[in-house]
């Protein structure tokens, strides 16, 4: 790289990136050549088969037609340029809301690939996976003492699963009392998984408004709150980063009538190490590994949703649940009001390790300093950002903030323009249009992991593009120039998705 090549800020126009090196690579269809081949394997070991002695005709895939020859080099070249027309979570600032942790420390990578853990084969005897079992069972205590829940179950694949498994406990446990009841009580500025996770164990959605704060309206709930409904579902901090500053209110008055509370554990980095939702009346309380602790989120990477209860539910827990007797480390199966099983094996135990080494990095007091950072940063942000893009909930918030573009609209300049007009400037654009609580939201959450510089580069890059939007509209409109492919129909694309290559 040449001195004039450095990603270095203008300034002038805020711009972090740059045009780059972008090759104009065609599909891998159109590439290769006969009897290139990428691999190179060792001698077959075993004897070899036809596959139509091992599998019916139905399920054996025919010829594909031009299929590409490429040797190795064709292949990694092909792939890395792909990825060059996209950000990444190694080169780019991702301030997307609601999606929390995108830093993946390599240590946690290096200690989920140790061979002892990598090529530990599931259905080895449990007496000769005590190592492993270990690691699930000291996971199991970590987040029991991070969240204040007695009991927790490392199970579920994801957040989603977990709220599955909490709403799950819940129904069983209030059906064994004779009453398993009919509604759940929702925010309406609730995660979409959450009417969901209600509907299939058998539950009405019942909405509740939010108050002029941003907040779960307590008279609403007093008025909503009776012997029919089974919980509710909230989340807290909440969509808009708030805190429910009424929560013992909350869990108090579900209580009273015989309820349960579920939280959504999804926002969990704000407050770790400083408050335990076990403290504070919560029943069931889902933690999304692969967003607090650091493990690979998004691309379509596996998840880790374990879940958290109170003594009343824990013989409900998935089975199966791991306990230690003396030295020894074991799976119950043997829980007659147990849920059952949600997920082969025990959960996915790659992404279950690299929260457990996260975990043990940093400690209790780095724990809590995550927390603390992550609530500055978004603060931080808020305070430079807050007299240009309107806040429409400007109360105390923590992790994260949510504009929108209301400041823009004599302009015609949408919170989408804005999104679009950031990729130019080298950053991810936040999350948009959520929560729906929010017209035309812009979330913004920096996480616990950016530094100042970076926070400074992307508050510039806002400022720049607000006074754009005032100056040539038309400019913002146009953006971006500088990725590969700037503004898709994402409606057709996602409605007409092309699956396989035709010439």
């Amino acid at each position: 790289m040449n001195e004039n090549s450095s990603p270095q800020t203008d300034k002038k126009t805020s711009t972090v990136a740059t045009n780059g090196l972008i090759f104009n690579e065609p599909v891998v269809f159109d590439l290769g050549s006969p009897g290139r081949q990428a691999y190179s394997l060792p001698e077959c070991d075993v004897p070899e088969v036809e596959i139509e002695t091992l599998l019916p005709p139905d399920e054996i895939r025919g010829p594909i037609d031009d299929f590409p020859e490429l040797g190795e080099l064709d292949v990694v070249r092909h792939f890395t340029r792909l990825s060059q027309w996209n950000f990444s979570i190694d080169t780019n600032f991702y301030p997307l809301g609601s999606c929390t942790m995108k830093y993946n420390p390599k240590i946690n990578e290096n200690m989920a690939r140790l061979p002892g853990f990598s090529q530990h084969h599931p259905y080895t005897p449990e007496e000769f996976s005590q190592g492993s079992l270990q690691v699930l069972f000291d996971l199991q205590e970590c987040l029991q003492e991070i969240s204040g829940m007695p009991h927790v179950s490392l199970q579920p694949a994801a957040g989603a699963q977990g709220e599955f498994a909490g709403m799950l406990m819940i129904h069983d446990y209030l059906a064994a009392q004779g009453n398993p009841r009919k509604k759940v009580l929702l925010p309406d500025s609730a995660h979409g998984t959450n009417p969901a996770s209600s509907a299939l164990c058998g539950y009405t959605a019942i909405q509740i408004p939010s108050n002029k704060d941003g907040l779960i309206d307590i008279e609403k709930l007093e008025q909503l709150m009776d012997g029919d409904t089974a919980a509710i579902m909230l989340t807290n901090p909440n969509t808009l980063g708030m805190f429910e500053k009424d929560i013992l209110k909350i869990t108090d008055i579900v209580h009273k009538k015989g309820g349960l509370v579920y939280c959504d554990g999804a926002n969990l980095n704000a407050v770790m190490g400083i408050v335990k939702m076990g403290e504070m009346g919560i029943d069931v309380l889902h933690f999304n590994l692969h967003k607090t602790f650091s493990t690979p989120h998004g691309g379509g990477g596996p998840g880790a949703g374990p879940v958290g209860v109170q003594e009343k539910l824990a013989s409900f827990l998935p089975v199966p649940v791991i306990e230690k007797n003396g030295s020894h480390y074991h799976m119950n199966y043997d829980r007659p009001q147990s849920i059952g099983k949600l997920k082969i094996f025990y959960g996915n135990f790659g992404i279950l390790l690299r929260a457990y080494a996260y975990i043990l990095t940093l400690g209790p007091d780095g724990i809590k300093e995550a927390a603390q950072s992550a609530v500055l940063n978004a603060n931080y942000i808020k305070s430079q950002l807050k007299d240009i893009y309107h806040l429409p909930y400007p109360g105390p918030s923590l992790h994260e903030c949510v504009f929108n573009d209301k400041n823009q609209a004599g302009s015609k300049v949408t919170t989408m323009d804005i999104a679009k007009a950031l990729i130019d400037h080298g950053f991810h654009p936040p999350t948009v249009y959520f929560p729906l609580i929010v017209k035309a939201a812009l979330m913004v959450e920096p996480t616990e992991t950016e530094s100042k510089e970076t926070l400074d580069q992307f508050i510039q890059a806002m400022k720049v593009i607000a006074e754009q939007a005032k100056d040539d509209p038309d400019a913002v409109h146009d953006t971006p120039k500088r990725p590969k492919v700037s503004r898709p129909d994402e409606a057709h694309a996602a409605r007409h998705p092309r699956l396989r290559w035709k010439k």
